[in-house]
């Protein structure tokens, strides 16, 4: 507990830049068994719709989380359902793109405290239009699942097949938390009205 205190206290939080391009993905390489394309670094690294945050020590990143806010309409297909029906397709959402940290730093809250500066983003009187906040976590990855279930995320959907890794096809979940009010799809449609003839 007192190694997690002091930790905590040499913390600084700062956005990621372009300057951070190589040392994040060396991070990334070392994290996520996905290799991602030289675009998605210029993304998150330039592009406002990218919540970048990144945990340094000594001025060295040793944790990061990087979520997009977009409208709904723009939710690839698997994810389009995450938001109840009547919720207009300009609504906000927030899709957690990655979120690491360094081996050693590990179990120590940093992540914990990457995302709580995520959330109190998203729940901000500037973003009470942003409804849920979701991501994809591989079904072998324990530890993912754990932290989020933890937090208050909850499953949404089973993705069959939805990482290619190396060649090989693996299993995903995607996982949700409702925030500013956000409500999930209904599996009853229209509610029950009982019909009183006139006499």
């Amino acid at each position: 507990m007192a190694e997690c205190f002091n930790v905590q206290q040499q913390i600084q939080l700062r956005y990621l830049c372009p300057d951070d391009l190589l040392e994040v993905k060396q991070l990334c390489a070392d994290w996520f068994p996905i290799q991602y394309p030289e675009s998605w670094y210029t993304d998150i690294l330039t592009n406002p719709r990218f919540y970048s945050l990144a945990a340094t020590i000594n001025l060295k990143i040793i944790g990061m989380i990087v979520s997009e806010v977009k409208p709904k309409i723009r939710c690839n297909r698997e994810d389009s359902d995450i938001l109840a029906a009547y919720y207009p397709s300009n609504t906000l959402v927030a899709y957690i793109l990655s979120l690491g940290v360094v081996k050693q730093y590990r179990r120590l809250g940093i992540a914990s405290l990457l995302l709580d500066n995520l959330l109190s983003y998203l729940t901000s009187e500037d973003l009470n239009d942003c409804k849920v906040v979701y991501l994809h976590v591989l079904t072998t990855n324990s530890i993912a699942i754990r932290f989020y279930e933890k937090r208050n995320f909850t499953i949404h959907a089973s993705l069959p097949y939805y990482y290619s890794i190396k060649g090989k096809l693996y299993d995903g979940y995607s996982y949700v938390l409702y925030i500013n009010d956000g409500k999930p799809p209904s599996t009853l449609l229209y509610p029950f009205f009982y019909w009183i003839p006139f006499t």
